[in-house]
């Protein structure tokens, strides 16, 4: 088995959609990025990648790249799935954490865990998605912006 760990924080900005989990979240501040800044889907890249032995997302998917200018990131979760299936690894499970003041994120877990398991060609059980706040502290306790940390295992196929 692998075991990989990924993090992701973007900063909050009006005229943004908020995408978590590739779920279109209403709120008033979105995340800024290059491509649709998914600070959950980065942060699981990242886990994935680190465990396959693989660089990680800004080597992949530079944001110097206009191909991923407005990039959906369910989209470069699905390439970094079949980079995967490629090497002969599979998914054992992600676990995530997203770190943020607001919106509440438990209205939105099974859409966001369905939409994972289908880029990931895994079940939905096999994705957990957690929220928490800092309880104001840091620049996510202060509303500035959206944090995730993943761990990702693998197995071979």
């Amino acid at each position: 088995m692998r075991i990989g760990h990924g993090y992701d924080a973007h900063r909050l900005a009006a005229g943004r959609p908020l995408v978590l989990g590739g779920v279109e979240i209403e709120s008033a501040l979105g995340l800024a990025g290059h491509s649709d800044a998914d600070v959950l889907c980065h942060a699981v890249m990242d886990a994935l990648l680190g465990a396959a032995g693989l660089e990680d997302i800004g080597h992949w998917f530079p944001d110097t790249d206009p191909a991923c200018r407005g990039a959906r990131s369910l989209d470069l979760l699905r390439r970094v799935s079949e980079m995967l299936t490629a090497r002969g690894l599979v998914v054992g499970n992600v676990d995530i954490t997203v770190v943020a003041q607001r919106p509440a994120l438990a209205p939105h877990r099974a859409a966001m865990c369905r939409n994972l398991a289908r880029a990931l060609g895994c079940a939905p059980d096999q994705i957990g998605i957690k929220a928490t706040t800092e309880e104001g502290m840091g620049f996510t306790g202060a509303g500035e912006g959206i944090a995730a940390h993943a761990v990702a295992l693998l197995f071979p196929a």
